[in-house]
């Protein structure tokens, strides 16, 4: 597995470097030497610009972004937050999966805990839960209605939310807040598979 992606990755480099030498070559043997050259460092900006935000995603999420993604799920937060940890990681395929755990005010934590907890759909601890959630496949996943599920395990209170892609061979989305009964955090997953 290994050996596969370090030649996909040469490829990649390979498919990369070419492009960048066809488009200072082509306009040059047209003539046009200098309009080659600034197209093959322009696209060699945006590759450049590319990787850094790859590499760097993690060092560039910011609070305002963790605000957003909680908002998409109705749950706001007014007073100030610690952002704790911050991860997220791909792969080949489609993989993705993104967390960060944050350090919120209790009332805050009353807030999110309360629109949990009064949501209609909402399941206290020991009523079964539709755990296949996540793991929704065929048409369905593709082109079903966006649900969301509230409910409340031994440690925390979960609202999942899950929305197709509305494309057949599109990953849906799944997120799911948690936050905890006994400390004043909360976890987001975003999972894509």
């Amino acid at each position: 597995m290994f050996l596969f992606f370090g030649f996909a990755i040469l490829v990649l480099i390979g498919l990369l470097i070419g492009i960048t030498y066809l488009l200072y070559i082509i306009p040059k043997k047209l003539g046009y030497p200098k309009t080659g050259k600034y197209l093959s460092i322009i696209f060699g900006f945006f590759i450049a610009t590319i990787a850094f935000m790859m590499i760097f995603e993690d060092r560039l999420f910011t609070k305002s972004d963790a605000k957003k993604l909680l908002a998409e799920q109705d749950i706001v937060l007014a007073n100030e937050f610690i952002l704790e940890h911050n991860e997220s990681s791909w792969a080949i395929g489609a993989d993705y999966y993104h967390t960060f755990t944050l350090k919120i005010s209790k009332q805050d934590r009353k807030n999110a805990i309360d629109k949990i907890t009064h949501s209609q759909n909402f399941t206290k601890l020991g009523l079964p839960v539709n755990e296949m959630l996540f793991m929704m496949t065929g048409k369905e996943s593709y082109y079903g209605t966006k649900k969301t599920q509230n409910y409340e395990t031994e440690s925390c209170f979960v609202r999942e939310y899950f929305q197709p892609s509305g494309r057949e061979g599109y990953v849906p989305t799944f997120r799911r807040i948690s936050i905890s009964k006994k400390e004043n955090c909360l976890v987001f997953e975003d999972i894509a598979e």
